[in-house]
């Protein structure tokens, strides 16, 4: 999701923001391990500005936007109330705004909205700035109602204020916002109203000049007719000229629940057709059998963290996911639509059934995880697709691009790439914390840098209150890192 495209191009803009959208952002330091194949020097950090001071008892994703030559910050305060921290590219300081709640605890599934950090790590932060310069901001809802946050002046972010509604019904139970760019630039808004296992897929579009939000979808573009949900990875603008959507369904709100990896296409985000271009009327639902990729059952190993879309160098769209073989190990498997048809590929030949169950954000609590990156190019003819399993360890799983069949697995040396290397080290002495990172939505003004927040926290807790003692509030912490060449 990286920012601000002015055509076409439509990329969540919360890819740094939002835990769900970037599983591997928040890792544990023993767990960055890129593969040897991309390994590099390591960056340096060239500057570091503490931006302010955080509650570290849960993770929850904060966002960093930079927008020519200045940088806004939104996050969790020690006190845990929503921030937003803003500074011009010259400044060593950051100004901090807390915005107002409607509530003075946390927000719930029925009730006002709020901006009170609770336990959910549902509940990122994400941020954009639209072409009048206006700052927008959405957060804190897992659920519940719809919080977001608009300039009354742009440039001004001590304006912000609540706009709600938005548009108007459904906004009571919203969850996964994202701003996002459409065609021609539009700026649009979606999120999931509903719950798991039963929500639908609601997408707003703004008007610059009147200052106002409407409907881009007459109806929504995915529904689970009140019996399921879909946990889309998209829509994503690919080098074919298509924007390309994938999903899975989930009946309950237990994650092994999951169903049927399923896919459509649109060249305009509003007619839609399946890959082999049948068209879809919206909203598109479970009964539309011809979007299925992989008709995977209930408690067949799909996991909505880690299907991504991707495309190989003739600009193929390739889907990446795992699932349980018929043995029962789970299993790393690529898709492409070919021949008038999907064809499935497993590439891993890993030993484990993976287990997890329940509902609630947080690692399987089962003693096995596996997580996959994405797909990407790979020399000549080749992708690779990064994973973490854990009995296989960490590595990347190499595939020749035509057969999609598996070549070799690359496995990594533990060396750190993407940021320097006492920055991936946990500094806390309390038991359990992790590091976490959010990197900058939009482009640096500067070539051959890239900025990043770090802060340190425990984990998730299944979005439950921890029992014991907490750590004490950490540091938020800006850094300009020189990237590897």
């Amino acid at each position: 999701m990286k920012q601000f495209p002015t055509h076409r191009t439509l990329t969540p803009l919360t890819v740094a923001c939002c835990l769900f959208f970037s599983p591997l952002i928040f890792a544990k330091a023993s767990e960055m391990k890129p593969s040897t194949t991309q390994e590099s020097a390591n960056p340096t950090v060239e500057q570091a500005i503490t931006v302010g001071r955080i509650w570290p008892a849960v993770r929850v994703g904060f966002c960093l936007l930079t927008q020519g030559d200045r940088q806004y910050v939104a996050y969790y305060n020690a006190d845990r109330r929503m921030t937003v921290a803003v500074r011009s590219l010259n400044d060593e300081k950051f100004t901090e705004f807390v915005l107002p709640s409607k509530s003075n605890e946390p927000p719930k599934q029925v009730g006002p909205s709020s901006t009170i950090q609770g336990w959910d790590s549902h509940n990122y932060i994400t941020m954009t700035i639209d072409s009048g310069g206006d700052l927008h901001l959405a957060g804190n809802m897992h659920a519940g109602a719809l919080t977001y946050f608009r300039t009354d002046k742009p440039g001004d972010f001590t304006t912000l204020r609540q706009v709600d509604p938005m548009v108007g019904k459904p906004e009571g139970h919203c969850t996964y916002p994202r701003f996002m760019s459409g065609p021609e630039g539009v700026l649009l808004f979606h999120y999931r109203d509903g719950y798991s296992g039963n929500g639908q897929e609601i997408y707003n579009a703004y008007d610059v000049q009147s200052r106002t939000w409407r409907r881009f979808l007459d109806k929504p573009l995915i529904s689970g007719l009140g019996k399921s949900s879909a946990y889309q990875r998209g829509p994503v603008f690919g080098p074919d000229g298509w924007y390309h959507l994938i999903w899975m369904w989930r009946d309950t709100s237990a994650v092994e629940t999951n169903h049927d990896l399923s896919y459509a296409r649109s060249r305009n985000l509003k007619d839609w057709e399946t890959a082999g271009g049948e068209p879809l009327p919206l909203p598109i639902t479970i009964n539309n059998k011809n979007t299925v990729i992989d008709p995977v059952p209930v408690k067949g190993g799909l996991h909505n963290s880690n299907h991504q879309i991707a495309f190989d160098s003739k600009g193929r769209a390739v889907v990446s996911y795992f699932k349980h073989d018929p043995a029962g190990n789970t299993q790393a498997y690529v898709a492409r639509f070919d021949g008038g048809k999907w064809k499935t590929h497993q590439v891993s030949q890993w030993e484990g059934h993976h287990l997890f169950s329940g509902g609630g954000s947080g690692a399987s609590t089962f003693g096995t995880s596996l997580s996959l990156g994405t797909l990407r190019k790979y020399g000549t003819g080749k992708l690779s697709l990064p994973f973490d399993h854990w009995k296989a360890g960490s590595g990347s799983l190499v595939i020749d691009e035509e057969t999609l069949a598996l070549i070799e697995v690359a496995r990594s040396s533990g060396k750190t790439q993407r940021y320097p290397a006492d920055l991936v080290k946990v500094k806390s002495n309390f038991p359990g914390m992790l590091v976490n990172w959010a990197e900058s939505l939009g482009k640096p003004t500067e070539a051959g840098v890239q900025y990043v927040l770090r802060w340190e926290t425990l984990g998730t807790n299944r979005d439950r209150p921890r029992e014991g003692a907490l750590p004490p509030a950490g540091d938020l912490v800006l850094y300009k890192i020189k990237t590897a060449q």
